[in-house]
């Protein structure tokens, strides 16, 4: 799988710990900043990542900055994205599972490295279950 990742200042240090974990796991990385916990706006690396979900240049993107909270705010104003910020292994599996989610946003500040890898490998794992979870999503995004 092809997935994008990028961060703001705040979300520096776990971006580097979720860039190497996702590529051991055999996926292909594309890292669009930020390269330095020197100040940048976060709506700008969102729009980065989301850009490519959304033209479909990769299957899923990776957000971080300090809450998540940010991150899903800018990421979830792409009509083709659907952006999840989780804060732990059940919210991951369920954002994937009944809401098909392709972004996967998380804070910093929020989450540990244990808790991120825990997430980041049950988020890449878990299939959506389409089903009656499809007509429901299908009333927001298009799938």
């Amino acid at each position: 799988m092809k997935i994008v990742i990028g961060a703001d200042h705040g979300g520096f240090h776990l971006k580097e710990f979720v860039r190497t974990l996702v590529q051991d796991l055999g996926h292909e990385v594309e890292d669009v900043g930020c390269y330095s916990t020197d100040s940048v706006n976060y709506p700008d690396l969102a729009s980065l990542v989301c850009e490519k979900v959304s033209g479909g240049s990769v299957d899923r993107g990776i957000l971080i900055c300090g809450t998540g909270l940010g991150m899903s705010m800018a990421a979830n104003r792409y009509a083709l994205v659907r952006a999840a910020l989780c804060h732990d292994h059940y919210t991951a599996r369920m954002s994937r599972e009944h809401n098909n989610a392709n972004v996967l946003c998380m804070g910093e500040r929020v989450v540990g490295s244990g808790v991120a890898e825990d997430m980041v490998r049950t988020w890449l794992a878990v299939e959506f279950s389409g089903g009656r979870h499809q007509s429901r999503i299908a009333q927001f995004s298009q799938c």
